[in-house]
Order: structure tokens, then C-alpha cells, then sequence
């Protein structure tokens, strides 16, 4: 599989960079929406490490992009967006934060509780199961298992992070839950560690955050720390929206006028 899809007419000075870890392709209605306006690469992240995908993100910006360009990144892409950022400076333009994890821990452990209060009693029930299935090791030789299980769980939380979906999320592309355990443990510590958030020490772009206002990931935990620890920095807050805003019927458009114009 090449490393990245190309959308619309070069040079290509903007991309956007999925969630995840492990979901390659999700962001794809974005990538179509935006090269409307401005070519647009949609990179694939594939290694199973944090320092493995931010290498993969640098190539690709360095052998397809024109620098310095515009990251769009989205939940955990919004993350590998912004250390990326902080390593290569001169290689971004700007960075677009959507629906981005919280930088301070206080606030990590409130999204599970708020999806799980969401969820009908049945659903929540199969979550639950879920998580501890998901957490117990995988047979050697059956390791689509996981990924399996890793894709039903994202179709029940898919439910709690979204207000109103006008369209459900486009599923052409493959969960991979070897690639989330690999990176977001390793993500998860450099937020404990504080050491993400100093990354704004780096950062020399302009940074701006889009968040819904149903996010289960808290506001505040993207909003106050950023605020703190950047000069040049906006946040944006989408009403009746959830965590992918593209797929809401009461933000879509918002949410993609605020990209034409910021990208």
C-alpha cells in the first residue's frame, strides 16, 4: 500500500492525519471535501510505534508536500500532528487540531466514563466486555481477533462521541489494533510525563484547536494548557457537535468553512 493518497491538483501543501492509532483512512470525506479547495495528501500511518509514525509522517511530508504545509490532524492524528511539529518546525506551516486528546492527564480519565454514561445498558454492557477482551492477550496465530474486537469497539463508541450524525463514518479502512497498542501506550506516557505538552516550547506555528462541544474528550484539557503554553493559539468550539465533526449535521458546514479558510 503506497504510504499516502493524493486528493485534488499539486502542489500539495496540506494534510490531513487520521485518528487511531490504527484507523488509516477515516479521515478520507475530509481529505474529498478539502481538495475541493487546495491539493491535499491523506498520509497512512503503518509502524507500530510513536517514534516509528512520526518518522513515516516526516517522509511523507518531505517527499510528496510542499513546505512548510498545513496539518489537519484529527484525534490521535492531532497528536502525531503536534509532534511533529515540535521535532520539524520548519517542515509546518500551521497546525489544525480536531477533536484532540486532552494534554493534561486530569482530564484523560473522564472520556471513558462520559462514553460508557452515554450508551444504552446493552451496549454498555458489550463495551465493558469488550475492553477486557481487548486487554487479554491474543492467540499467536489468530491476531485478526483483535483487530476485530478493536473495530466493533470503535462502532459502539462511535454512538457516545456523536451528537447528530447525518451520515455514518465510511468504513474503508481496516482497524489495526497491533498499531494502537504500539503508539498510544507510548502516547499516553509522554502526556503523564508532561512531556507532550512541553512540546510547546517547539512549536513556532500558528496552532488552532476545533472541538465539539459533545466531545467525551474534554475542552478543557485541549483549551487551558494550550492557552498557557502557546503565543499564537485559537480555539474553536463546534455547537451540537461531537468528536468528528465532518459527519455531524449541525457542524459539517462550519466545521469544513473553518478549514477552507484556514488552509
Amino acid at each position: 500500500m503506497s504510504p499516502v493518497r493524493k486528493w485534488g491538483v499539486g502542489p500539495y501543501a496540506v494534510a490531513v492525519i487520521h485518528g487511531g492509532p490504527g484507523a488509516p483512512g477515516e479521515m478520507a470525506p475530509v481529505a474529498r471535501e478539502l481538495s475541493t479547495v487546495k491539493g491535499i495528501l491523506e498520509p497512512f500511518q503503518t509502524e507500530t510505534t510513536l517514534e516509528g509514525q512520526v518518522r513515516e509522517l516526516r517522509s511523507v511530508i518531505t517527499e510528496h508536500g510542499m513546505q512548510p504545509l498545513t496539518l489537519v490532524g484529527f484525534s490521535w492524528g492531532a497528536y502525531l500532528s503536534w509532534i511533529v511539529a515540535a521535532r520539524y518546525p520548519a517542515l509546518i506551516k500551521k497546525l489544525i487540531l480536531v477533536g484532540c486528546p486532552p494534554f493534561d492527564e486530569q482530564y484523560a480519565a473522564q472520556i471513558t466514563k462520559t462514553r460508557l454514561d452515554r450508551l444504552t445498558p446493552e451496549t454498555r454492557k458489550e463495551t465493558q466486555v469488550l475492553l477486557t477482551m481487548i486487554e487479554t492477550p491474543a492467540a499467536e496465530d489468530r491476531p485478526e481477533d483483535k483487530n476485530a474486537l478493536f473495530a466493533r469497539l470503535g462502532d459502539l463508541l462511535a454512538h457516545a462521541d456523536s451528537y447528530a450524525p447525518q451520515m455514518a463514518e465510511e468504513k474503508s479502512f481496516c482497524c489495526q489494533y497491533d498499531v494502537f497498542k504500539g503508539v498510544w501506550d507510548d502516547a499516553c506516557d509522554l502526556r503523564r510525563k508532561k512531556a507532550l505538552l512541553h512540546m510547546a516550547r517547539e512549536i513556532t506555528c500558528p496552532v488552532i484547536a476545533i472541538h465539539g462541544d459533545y466531545d467525551p474528550h474534554p475542552a478543557d484539557g485541549v483549551k487551558i494548557p494550550l492557552e498557557q503554553e502557546l503565543k499564537n493559539f485559537r480555539f474553536i468550539s463546534l455547537k451540537k457537535c461531537g468528536h468528528r465533526p465532518w459527519i455531524e449535521r449541525n457542524a459539517a458546514e462550519e466545521f469544513y468553512h473553518i478549514l477552507a479558510q484556514e488552509i
